[in-house]
């Protein structure tokens, strides 16, 4: 009830209203001023005596919000660059290390490597000298011989007596022999012996009575032994 009240006793004051302009209208004799212009009916919260909100402070809030994410997005965009930059660097440095390493060790195995072949070549000059010491050793020992055999020939030149010629030459051979022992030179013994094939080499076979099968009944040629190692092995007669 009241809210019509409300409403009738409006519209009877724009009625009045309305007729007040018409006899002013008509008093004047000039046409009314808002004629043909449209006129905005006072909204509800002018009505109620409210004051509307600022719409032009919405676009400057919502300009302000976007460029706070602007920022935001800016100062991420800077973070993630210098992430970026700090693990590139964090990159070249680890290489850089390992390029150090790796010419480190490098350097390593050149000097390595010189040291290895500086001793490969010391140690064959130190064989080749220790085999050109050991032969001058031998052969100076041989010279005696030599000399032996060459005053048996010239003794056998000046007289032709076998028994001293012989004699000479036995003479040489038992010095020959003792320069060779010296050396570590020892004789194969293989007559009466097994056949032993690392130290024998039978070149024929033979029948022998009361010998057993596989015996060396005679040598060929004598076998010698240099250093605990056969030299050469006995060529034998084998029995069979």
């Amino acid at each position: 009830m009241k809210e019509t009240t409300a409403q009738q006793a409006g519209e009877s004051a724009a009625e009045a209203a309305e007729a007040r302009k018409a006899e002013g209208a008509e008093v004047d004799g000039e046409p009314d001023a808002t004629e043909g212009v449209d006129v905005e009916e006072p909204t509800t919260a002018q009505q109620a005596g409210e004051p509307e909100p600022a719409a032009a402070d919405e676009p400057a809030a919502a300009d302000e919000q976007a460029v706070t994410e602007r920022a935001d997005e800016v100062a991420e965009d800077e973070a993630a660059a210098d992430v970026v930059e700090a693990e590139e660097d964090a990159i070249a440095a680890d290489l850089e290390k390992a390029r150090a390493e790796a010419e480190s060790y490098l350097d390593d195995l050149r000097r390595l490597q010189a040291d290895f072949d500086n001793y490969r070549k010391r140690t064959l000059r130190e064989q080749t000298a220790r085999t050109a010491s050991a032969s001058q050793a031998l052969v100076a020992r041989l010279l005696p011989v030599l000399d032996n055999f060459e005053l048996a020939v010239s003794a056998s030149e000046q007289s032709r007596d076998f028994d001293r010629m012989l004699k000479g030459v036995e003479m040489v051979l038992g010095a020959l022999r003792e320069v060779l022992e010296g050396e570590g030179l020892v004789k194969i013994e293989a007559e009466g012996k097994p056949f032993d094939p690392e130290r024998h080499e039978a070149v024929i076979a033979v029948e022998q009575e009361d010998t057993a099968p596989g015996t060396v009944v005679g040598i060929v040629r004598t076998g010698y032994e240099l250093g605990g190692k056969v030299l050469r092995p006995a060529m034998v007669k084998v029995a069979k």
